[in-house]
């Protein structure tokens, strides 16, 4: 780690600097729910939360200036370009690849990064991870995204008729999916590379330690390409909504074509040139595997 890579820091930023339009609308609609509050309330309660920390602090190593420090290095530096608060980071022993954030009222919010994710990417791809995941702080995304995780459990238990419940069920995948678009872009706004943020893409859809070295990123942008055209006729637009409505996040083709197109767009350019100062941190391109 001894190169030096020109980033910049956003100053001032805010999260409808960078929010993803479907974000937006799936948000607006959402808080227009009728029984969301009532779910919110039901699920959401002291004891969760205070379950999802002891669970995280007792199985989890926490990353700091003394504890997988080239790991805290890259957090520190990612939450500098976003403008916003640290929270806290653990690493999790676990065989597959994932990041989540949690972020309970009143209390510090914490990313957790699967050691299987970290074996699968390099050092500049994790901490376009780590944008990510901060982006979901950044735009308050903390109460609805444990409300998805936790509703699929409980809706046939919510006072609210099945009908009601499946949707809202429905809407908040719908919501989940949408804000993974602005996260991507936060993670853009990190490593300030869209190949780089691709790249994490494609090696969740299919790298492994072996394989990820063999990876061809054009030519999985290519696929996503082929997977867009799939939605000029009726019958590709009906199966690709029926595949995607009970996930939990966009297809990954369809991500890595978002955040690429994002990237040489006006407004992309145009919020770097006008929040940004320079400053230097130091490459990790070359550190790959912990």
């Amino acid at each position: 780690m001894d190169n030096v890579d020109d980033k910049s820091i956003l100053t001032g930023l805010r999260a409808n600097h960078f929010r993803h339009p479907l974000d937006l609308q799936a948000t607006e609609s959402l808080k227009q729910l009728p029984g969301l509050g009532l779910a919110i309330r039901t699920l959401l309660r002291p004891t969760v939360e205070h379950f999802f920390y002891l669970e995280n602090i007792a199985t989890s190593v926490l990353v700091g200036p003394d504890q997988l420090p080239d790991i805290y290095s890259l957090l520190v530096e990612a939450c500098q370009i976003l403008d916003i608060e640290q929270p806290q980071l653990y690493i999790k022993q676990h065989p597959i690849p994932n990041a989540y954030t949690f972020a309970m009222r009143g209390k510090q919010p914490f990313i957790v990064v699967h050691t299987a994710l970290i074996e699968l990417i390099n050092a500049k791809e994790l901490q376009s991870v780590i944008g990510h995941e901060l982006g979901h702080l950044k735009c308050d995304h903390g109460v609805y995204l444990t409300l998805a995780n936790l509703i699929a459990l409980a809706a046939s238990q919510l006072p609210l008729g099945p009908v009601l419940a499946q949707n809202l069920q429905s809407q908040i995948m719908e919501w989940v999916r949408c804000a993974e678009f602005t996260c991507d872009r936060a993670a853009l706004l990190v490593s300030q590379d869209s190949r780089t943020v691709a790249s994490v893409l494609m090696k969740l859809t299919g790298g492994s330690a072996t394989l990820s070295p063999q990876l061809n990123l054009d030519a999985f942008l290519a696929q996503a390409q082929a997977y867009e055209d799939l939605s000029h006729d009726q019958l590709g637009l009906f199966l690709k909504q029926m595949r995607t409505q009970d996930l939990t996040h966009p297809v990954p083709v369809l991500r890595a074509k978002e955040v690429t197109q994002w990237h040489s767009t006006q407004d992309y350019q145009k919020l770097l040139q006008t929040r940004s100062i320079n400053y230097n941190v130091e490459a990790t391109g070359g550190w790959r595997n912990w």
